[in-house]
């Protein structure tokens, strides 16, 4: 293991301690804490040193962010959307903006990535924000939905339509017409800051388009999903390990019919399930990192075969751990009722469970000519 990463799950061990239910159950992160975070680097490890990061690798990165989702989803979704715009700007800003930028999510700055609409989630050819050049600066309008972290936002990455193409710019957060109203009540991942982003004709200099525009909307996007399916699968096999050691000392130490449930057929069924579900969820995310940190042609159906793998595990095994649990793991504010929602997330965002699907389906496809 990486001496950093030994440290760092230490620390935000003890910084996290007790407190994840009531985070949750405020639907708010400490916004000094998340700054603490990013001033250590823990919130996009994968930076270049050169630029204040860790420069980790997708390994160690990807075990350090499992182990933050075993203890808070919320928080690693913090990590996953610091992560997402800093790999976007490292992968499509130039030297000068990776060099404005970068340092500044290493600082205590943080940053949310706003990619969907109310029509157009996955559906990427239905987006409908602009970007506009005019002169020397360019005018962005448009609205995102769902955007995590936004609610603490210092910037905010935004994806949108540029002339006939594409483009990624990076709008700060208190720029006049920029409007954030956050997401009432949402079932997963309470506390991650998510929000909807309006944007009214905000003009920004032209300098702020990430490696100056003109790509195909389709080919960005995808650059920043990598990223995000990856450590969201990561995120998911924390969850998993949450739900396997809270249903298996519940097991362990209730007795019903004069034994420990552990010992009724039944419910070890439930457990083998849940192991089985994190062995499987951590062999297939050790798998995409080794494909990233390798830069193999398989990345990029890895990642996707991650998010899948890994988040429909996640989904089915917090929901053995409530059946395990009963009435004790169906009170807000425990850990596997928690995970049973945030679990849920995890098969809509950054790719449905079926978008997941339709690519691995048609990468079968293409394999089998």
């Amino acid at each position: 293991m990486a001496e950093w990463r030994a440290d760092a799950c230490e620390g935000v061990t003890q910084l996290v301690g007790d407190q994840a239910s009531a985070w949750d159950l405020a639907g708010v992160l400490p916004t000094e804490t998340l700054r603490a975070l990013g001033k250590q680097g823990l919130l996009c490890a994968e930076v270049p040193v050169e630029y204040g990061g860790i420069g980790a690798d997708s390994s160690d990165n990807g075990a350090f962010t499992a182990h933050v989702g075993s203890l808070c989803s919320s928080l690693r979704s913090v990590m996953t959307s610091q992560g997402m715009a800093a790999w976007t700007i490292r992968r499509l800003g130039d030297a000068r903006q990776r060099q404005e930028y970068l340092p500044r999510l290493t600082g205590g700055e943080l940053a949310a990535v706003a990619f969907s609409e109310r029509d157009a989630g996955s559906d990427v050819t239905a987006m409908a924000t602009e970007i506009r050049a005019d002169g020397d600066t360019v005018v962005v309008d448009g609205r995102k939905a769902w955007t995590t972290v936004a609610r603490y936002a210092d910037s905010i990455v935004v994806f949108g339509r540029y002339g006939d193409a594409g483009a990624a710019v990076v709008v700060p957060a208190d720029a006049p017409g920029v409007t954030i109203r956050p997401v009432p009540n949402p079932s997963g991942c309470r506390a991650a800051g998510h929000a909807d982003v309006s944007l009214d004709a905000v003009r920004l200099p032209a300098s702020a388009v990430l490696g100056g525009g003109g790509q195909q909307l389709q080919l960005l996007v995808t650059t920043a999903l990598a990223y995000g399916r990856i450590s969201v699968a990561w995120g998911c096999v924390g969850i998993l390990r949450a739900c396997l050691s809270a249903a298996g000392s519940h097991a362990r130490t209730r007795r019903q019919f004069g034994r420990p449930l552990a010992e009724h057929q039944l419910v070890a069924r439930h457990l083998a399930e849940l192991m089985a579900a994190e062995q499987a969820a951590t062999r297939v995310c050790e798998h995409a990192s080794r494909c990233w940190d390798a830069g193999s042609p398989e990345m990029v159906i890895a990642t996707v075969l991650a998010k899948y793998v890994g988040s429909t595990e996640a989904a089915r095994g917090a929901a053995a751990a409530v059946q395990v649990l009963a009435s004790a793991g169906a009170q807000d504010g425990h850990v596997v009722a928690r995970a049973y929602r945030d679990a849920k997330l995890m098969e809509l965002i950054e790719g449905s469970t079926e978008i997941c699907q339709l690519i691995l389906a048609q990468h079968a496809v293409a394999q089998s000519r």
